[in-house]
C-alpha cells in the first residue's frame, strides 16, 4: 500500500522557513485572494460549466491559503484556469491574460511548494530524529 504523506514529502526537498518561507506564504496568500475574487462570479452564473470552474476556483483558492496539497491543488487550480481562459462559456472574454497569469501561478506554486507555514509541512515535513550514541556502548572506567 502506497502511502500519501510518503509520496508528498518526497516532492519537495524542503521545507523552506525564515525569509523564503514568508516569501511562500505570501505568494500562496496572494493567489488564493485572486482566485478566491472569482467568487463573484457566483452572483450571476450563466452555465453550470461556469458555476463548476469557479467552485473549483474558490475551493482551489482555500486549499492554497491553508496549504494544504499544495502540489495537487496547484495542478488542479492551474488547468481550472487554463478552461476558464480557453472556454466559451467564460463570461468575461476580456480577462482572459489574467486567468492565463492565475495558471501560471498555480504551476509555480505546485513547483516551489508551500513552504513551512503551512498544513502540508505540519503533516508531511522533514522530521528531526534524535539519536542516543550511548545505548549500546560498554560504560568508561
Amino acid at each position: 500500500m502506497i502511502r500519501v504523506g510518503c509520496i508528498l514529502q518526497r516532492l519537495f526537498s524542503t521545507f523552506p522557513n525564515s525569509w523564503p518561507g514568508f516569501g511562500l506564504l505570501l505568494f500562496r496568500l496572494c493567489l488564493a485572494i485572486a482566485l478566491l475574487f472569482g467568487i463573484a462570479g457566483f452572483a450571476n452564473p450563466l452555465e453550470t460549466t461556469a458555476l463548476l470552474q469557479e467552485s473549483i476556483a474558490a475551493v482551489g483558492g482555500i486549499l492554497v491559503l491553508a496549504g494544504l496539497w499544495t502540489p495537487v491543488t496547484g495542478a488542479l487550480v492551474a488547468v481550472d484556469e487554463a478552461l476558464i481562459a480557453y472556454s466559451t462559456y467564460s463570461s468575461a472574454r476580456e480577462q482572459t491574460w489574467i486567468h492565463i497569469f492565475l495558471a501560471t501561478l498555480a504551476v509555480s506554486l505546485a513547483m516551489i511548494g508551500p513552504g513551512a507555514w503551512s498544513i502540508d509541512a505540519r503533516l508531511f515535513g522533514r522530521r528531526r530524529f534524535d539519536i542516543d550514541r550511548t545505548r549500546g556502548r560498554k560504560p568508561s572506567l
